[in-house]
């Protein structure tokens, strides 16, 4: 199919169709091995840009699938054959009003440049996923990203005051707006947020800020046992809420330790890093209470710092676990989370995964929120050890579930995560599902395969 059209109703340098260019556009971070080759690439710099994309796409029956950054980690924006992929990396305006405490965001904004924006003005936008230097918050809305301090901050759609939406046959809505409170009518701004570009585009989004963090204090602690280190983040977790509370296990530490040589203990079974933002004072009063609490739950050793460069290393290894753990080998990555007192039982639960498959997973986690991030390492060539990886992958979400848990804490169902969606969320969840799909894009033309089946959606 010739898309000429498309091309001569946008402005010039809008659209892309040359094959090798648009390779790069196929993937996400999962790599979905399902991608298919896009019809056309779109950067749109405007509103009007993606309504007239969508109504294009609608009136030929032609997959949309909108584009942020690319840094999704579940396949949620991986092309479609014969689709377009809407990309927003041009549109990444940032206007901070310091008075209301907003910011009205484009969606190719990076999440680190709406950070960096807020505190020109001294605010802050809390949610941090460990990607924030290069992923989108366009893509933060679709899959209501978390991140490191979550814990007790809260996630994206904590913050989200008004979006501004294309829907499937083109219009463009306003939802919300700089308005702490507000309860007209139905609340449909928290409808798109999580929808991963199922039930519109996101064409601006108005945050909300806050005043400035205070310069944490850092703690980091190390365990020889995995069930110490879970059991010290329940006691912890139940009498405080730090700013920050993760946990990384054995194959992380190393493979954060080979990639950065900091020192890390080898042989620990488990760390945790662990920050309070709180006045100096009280700072000093939260660590301290959580240092007694590693020693008594027989942490190996206990280390706390005031000085932000020294505790900002310790943070920065948690947050470039997954790309340490990417030089392993082929990734498949879990987004699964359980209610905290289950938390040891999940992961000694994937442990014993890893065993039984004989697959190496290494598990980080938003500890403090029960949502962990197991990596199953495999090498693609080798059949048989990606097929046991591929069965663990099941088996860790199943685990989850059976816990209490979920299938996806913050990274969305995608793709990769659908055919565990039903037995997750029940039947009559996922009814209701299909039908706000339905009411919202009959055609099934934005993004379809994400998140539910499209074979269902036209049965």
């Amino acid at each position: 199919m010739s898309c000429e059209e498309l091309v001569s109703a946008l402005p010039e340098g809008r659209v892309i169709t040359e094959p090798a260019t648009m390779e790069s556009y196929r993937w996400d971070r999962a790599y979905d091995p399902d991608a298919g080759t896009p019809l056309a690439v779109v950067r749109a710099e405007s509103t009007s840009d993606v309504q007239t994309v969508v109504r294009y796409a609608a009136e030929r029956g032609i997959a949309v699938v909108p584009r942020g950054a690319g840094s999704g980690l579940s396949g949620g924006s991986t092309a479609v054959e014969g689709g377009i992929v809407l990309s927003m990396e041009r549109m990444r305006e940032i206007t901070v009003d310091p008075l209301t405490r907003t910011a009205v965001v484009q969606p190719g904004a990076f999440n680190s440049e709406v950070k960096a924006a807020a505190a020109e003005h001294g605010l802050w936008y809390p949610p941090d996923p460990s990607s924030y230097d290069f992923c989108s918050i366009g893509g933060n809305i679709a899959t209501n990203a978390g991140g490191l301090c979550c814990v007790k901050y809260g996630v994206t759609t904590d913050y989200v005051l008004g979006l501004n939406v294309v829907l499937a046959d083109g219009r463009s809505v306003a939802l919300g707006g700089p308005r702490l409170k507000d309860v007209a009518g139905l609340d449909l701004t928290k409808l798109f947020i999580g929808s991963e570009g199922t039930l519109g585009v996101v064409t601006e989004i108005t945050l909300r800020l806050i005043p400035a963090q205070r310069p944490p204090t850092t703690l980091v602690a190390t365990f020889k046992s995995l069930d110490a280190s879970t059991e010290a983040i329940l006691a912890i977790s139940s009498s405080m809420r730090p700013s920050m509370l993760e946990f990384m296990d054995r194959p992380t530490i190393n493979a954060v330790e080979d990639a950065t040589r900091m020192g890390l203990d080898r042989d620990a079974a488990a760390m945790l890093v662990v920050q309070s933002d709180e006045p100096a004072e009280f700072a000093a009063k939260e660590i301290a209470q959580i240092e007694a609490l590693c020693q008594e739950h027989q942490a190996d050793e206990v280390f706390s710092t005031t000085d932000p460069d020294e505790g900002e290393a310790f943070v920065v290894a948690r947050r470039m676990a997954i790309p340490a753990v990417e030089q392993k080998g082929s990734l498949l990555l879990e987004d699964v989370g359980v209610p905290l007192p289950k938390l040891g039982d999940l992961v000694r639960g994937i442990e014993q995964i890893a065993q039984r498959r004989d697959i190496v997973i290494a598990v980080i986690a938003h500890a403090g929120d029960g949502n962990t991030h197991p990596l199953l390492v495999f090498d693609p060539a080798d059949l048989d050890q990606k097929e046991r990886a591929h069965i663990a992958y099941g088996e860790v979400m199943d685990l989850a579930v059976e816990l209490g848990g979920t299938i996806t804490g913050e990274h969305g169902v995608g793709r990769l995560k659908r055919p565990w969606l039903a037995g997750y969320i029940g039947e009559d969840a996922l009814d209701l599902n299909h039908r706000i799909k339905m009411a919202l894009d009959p055609q099934n033309v934005l993004n379809p395969g994400a998140v539910l089946d499209p074979a269902v959606l036209k049965s």
